[in-house]
């Protein structure tokens, strides 16, 4: 069975550097400076993609070379990729990982072989990754939530009715899920409408919504966990016509968040700093590489945007 996974990645490898301009073998043969491979999850979602370009511009700076694999939602396709980087022998490794624990085999491998890994976003388990870079989720997820709760009582009488567009196959949103929820229990104003899954795929968040938008007319709040699920829900509530009657809570900016901000249906979005994950990633290695050492957590701030402070982001999602 690894075998043929082995083969089908392998496909999937060459595609995707093919598309980055460069060959593998070709860019880690010439590379000038030290070569480290960043294992993202997909290229859909901007997030991820200004990780890479973060990552991207920090490896530039110091003339280091940096591999990007995209793993098209593949859990499986990001343990052969690591695999492969660990027989390339690649200097660092940089994972956002699918699978928290199903990945801890293929970094415990590459730190056998000696090759430093730092993770992004999604928090693994305790084991031989060199550092975490990200925000504290659960806090983060605690923040919206009483800041949800505060508007509530300002501006919609102390009542709402709130449902979740999650993605329960994602640790962190998980965790950004269950710190908004302890921080509206025991508000008597606030009812639940329940959790749908949106699988981190924002299609499928905009189909849950949907459901959970039609299975509770009622409803007066939505609260999105991850990109995918804010513009899944964005879209559900425009398409049922539901912008004067829903108010969304959600995370990571893009221009359909802003626009919707502008609009007055979306109240506040929790902006985290991927750039910045992905150029502290990449610092991070060049460190290890050198002989140093980083702090095991490297937490990156988050800011809570809302109508009163989005201006300075309109030109990053022009």
């Amino acid at each position: 069975m690894k075998s043929i996974r082995r083969r089908t990645f392998g496909a999937a490898l060459a595609m995707t550097t093919a598309l980055l301009g460069f060959g593998m073998t070709t860019s880690l043969a010439h590379a000038q400076g030290k070569t480290y491979a960043l294992v993202q999850i997909n290229q859909q979602a901007l997030f991820f993609n200004q990780i890479n370009a973060g990552a991207q511009k920090a490896a530039d700076a110091s003339g280091d070379k940096l591999v990007i694999f995209n793993a098209n939602n593949d859990a499986s396709a990001q343990n052969s990729a690591i695999e492969t980087y660990i027989q390339q022998k690649v200097d660092g490794l940089i994972v956002v990982a699918i699978d928290v624990n199903g990945i801890m085999p293929a970094v415990n491998e590459a730190a056998k072989a000696g090759i430093p890994v730092v993770a992004i976003d999604a928090v693994l388990p305790d084991g031989p990754q060199k550092a975490q870079i990200g925000v504290d989720n659960g806090k983060a997820g605690g923040d919206i939530g009483a800041y949800f709760v505060d508007y509530v009582k300002k501006n919609m009488g102390g009542k709402a009715k709130v449902g979740v567009v999650g993605a329960l196959n994602s640790f962190i949103q998980n965790l950004r899920q269950k710190g908004f929820e302890n921080a509206i229990k025991g508000n008597d104003g606030i009812t639940t409408a329940g959790v749908v899954d949106g699988q981190n795929i924002q299609d499928n968040a905009l189909s849950a919504a949907e459901n959970l938008i039609t299975g509770n007319p009622d409803m007066t709040t939505i609260y999105a966990t991850g990109e995918p699920a804010l513009l899944g829900a964005i879209a559900a509530v425009q398409s049922q016509g539901k912008q004067d009657s829903i108010k969304i809570f959600g995370w990571d900016l893009t221009a359909q968040a802003i626009s919707a901000i502008d609009s007055g249906f979306v109240v506040a979005v929790v902006q985290q700093d991927p750039a910045g994950e992905g150029k502290a990633a990449v610092e991070s290695l060049a460190k290890l590489s050198a002989g140093g050492s980083v702090e095991k957590t490297i937490s990156i701030p988050i800011t809570i945007v809302t109508k009163a402070n989005v201006d300075p982001y309109r030109a990053m999602f022009k």
